[in-house]
């Protein structure tokens, strides 16, 4: 049974940076979508960037050119920088995995298999 675990969540002023992990990926990667995804206090699940079986990757507008999610093959796992970080990055952070391999994208419907997230805190 999959069980996909997150890493790396924490506080950081705003402008600084985090790494998070998602380990239990291995065997999976490549035959199914992965994405991270997040939600803030108050708010619905939103999805931060996904990864295709072909190796695409796909970012959400406001996090475009700061995150980026990455596959670390010692681990293994799967990453995501976070750069240049704003409050608005504020939430909880899930690892997610798809029902598909195709089509991956950042609708929440698209992944069954879900982390107990990290949360990451961005203080002005």
């Amino acid at each position: 049974q999959v069980r996909l675990t997150e890493y790396g969540g924490g506080s950081v002023q705003a402008g600084g940076s985090l790494r998070l992990s998602c380990t239990g990926t291995r065997h999976y990667v490549g035959n199914y979508c992965f994405a991270w995804f997040r939600q803030a206090p108050g708010e619905e699940r939103e999805g931060v960037t996904a990864l295709g079986t072909d190796g695409s990757l796909i970012y959400a507008s406001p996090v475009k050119g700061r995150f980026t999610m990455a596959e670390d093959n010692a681990r293994p796992a799967l990453t995501l920088q976070m750069n240049s970080l704003k409050p608005e990055d504020t939430g909880m952070y899930y690892c997610a995995r798809g029902t598909r391999f195709d089509d991956c994208n950042l609708f929440e419907g698209t992944y069954n298999v879900w982390g107990q997230g990290t949360e990451v805190t961005v203080s002005s």
